[in-house]
C-alpha cells in the first residue's frame, strides 16, 4: 500500500504555472477600471484569494472599488485568460502515476471554483480528482484554507493517518498543521519555500517524480 491513500493538492504554484494568466487578467482589470495598482503586479501577488489580492493591489477596502475590479478580472480570466495556464513539467505523469497506484486525489485551493474546474478540464485532469474544494464552494464562503481542508476531510470521511497535503507556500504548510496532516512542499513552484521558511517537520520535493516517490513509499 502507498504511504498515503489520500493526497490533497494545492493548485496554483503546485500543479500549474498560472502566473502569466492571472497577472494578465489583473492588468486588464486595472486598465478597464482606469486605476493604477499601488504595488507591482508580479509573481509575488499570486496565491492568495482574489478579493484579498485586490485589496493589496488597490490599498483600499472600498467595496465598490474591489467589486468593480473583481468583476473585470473574472470577465477576463473566466472567459479566455485561464487558457494560458500551463502544467509544470512532470506533473501530468505524476498524477497518472498516483492515480494508477490507487491514491485518491483531491484539490483544496484558494482559487475560485469556476476557473479551477475550467483549468482542470482544459488540462484533461478532471478525472484524476475525486473532490475539488475552493473557498467559494460553500455559502457562506469558507474563511481560509485550513477550514477548507477540514471540511474536505470531514465530507469525504478521510482518515488523517492516511492523508497528506501538498502545496508551495507557508500558508499551505500551516493549513496542513492546523488539520494535523503531514505536509510536503513542492519546491518547483513560484511560491517555493526556502530553507528558512520550512518548518522542521515539513518535507520537500524538488520534482514531481520525487513527490510521487515520497507519496508511494510503503509505510
Amino acid at each position: 500500500m502507498p504511504r498515503y491513500a489520500h493526497v490533497l493538492f494545492d493548485l496554483d504554484g503546485t500543479l500549474i504555472d498560472s502566473a502569466p494568466a492571472i497577472l494578465a487578467s489583473y492588468r486588464e482589470a486595472f486598465t478597464a477600471a482606469g486605476r493604477e495598482p499601488v504595488i507591482a503586479i508580479d509573481d509575488g501577488i499570486v496565491g492568495p484569494p482574489l478579493l484579498e489580492t485586490l485589496r493589496l493591489l488597490t490599498g483600499t477596502d472600498d467595496v465598490s472599488v474591489i467589486d468593480r475590479l473583481a468583476t473585470a478580472f473574472k470577465a477576463s480570466y473566466d472567459s479566455t485568460g485561464y487558457r494560458q495556464t500551463a502544467a509544470y513539467a512532470g506533473v501530468d505523469a505524476m498524477l497518472h502515476r498516483l492515480t494508477d497506484a490507487g491514491c485518491v486525489l483531491s484539490i483544496a485551493t484558494n482559487k475560485r471554483l469556476l476557473p479551477t474546474r475550467l483549468i482542470l478540464d482544459h488540462l484533461g485532469w478532471s478525472r484524476h480528482f475525486a473532490a475539488v474544494y475552493a473557498l467559494d464552494l460553500f455559502e457562506p464562503r469558507l474563511p481560509h484554507k485550513a477550514a477548507m481542508i477540514a471540511r474536505l476531510l470531514q465530507d469525504r470521511g478521510i482518515n488523517r493517518d492516511q492523508a497528506v497535503y501538498v502545496g508551495d507556500r507557508s500558508e499551505d504548510g500551516e493549513s496542513a498543521d492546523a488539520n494535523r496532516l503531514p505536509f510536503i512542499a513542492a519546491t518547483w513552484g513560484y511560491g517555493s519555500l526556502g530553507a528558512t521558511e520550512m518548518a522542521p517537520h515539513w518535507r520537500a520535493a524538488a520534482t514531481p517524480v520525487a513527490l510521487a516517490d515520497d507519496i508511494l513509499a510503503r509505510g
